[in-house]
């Protein structure tokens, strides 16, 4: 059981470090591009930056981080909610604070990063 809540935890702050560092990413290459824009292109886009960045963790871990296949089942559900949530709250946190929040600071988008890159370390890990 504990092996289990370190192989979650893990996951969970694998994406959690991969969505911050993307967000710092789109925070400085998003100044240009300020006015609003379409959120089901956005939405796709974020899709395909979780999808890279799952390609990426791959290459930096190719295992999967959780062992048993209903587990990981478990975590493709779980991780990404978590994640968008920790996104959603680090939003909040922003904007609280007068910063500039971008779409990925909101739960739906931090969501369908998290579950793009999920998904790619759930079809393509070891």
């Amino acid at each position: 059981m504990i092996e289990f809540l370190f192989e979650l935890v893990g996951e969970f702050l694998l994406q959690l470090l991969v969505e911050a560092l993307a967000e710092l990413g789109l925070h400085s290459l998003g100044e240009p591009f300020r006015r609003p824009k379409n959120p089901w292109l956005a939405g796709l886009g974020y899709a395909i930056f979780g999808a890279i960045a799952g390609g990426i963790t791959l290459w930096l871990l190719p295992d999967h981080l959780v062992r048993s296949e209903v587990l990981r089942k478990l975590n493709l559900l779980v991780t990404p909610l978590a994640a968008g949530g920790t996104m959603c709250l680090m939003g909040a946190w922003r904007a609280r604070r007068g910063d500039d929040v971008l779409r990925i600071d909101r739960f739906a988008y931090g969501y369908v990063f998290a579950l793009s890159l999920a998904l790619v370390r759930y079809a393509f890990a070891h």
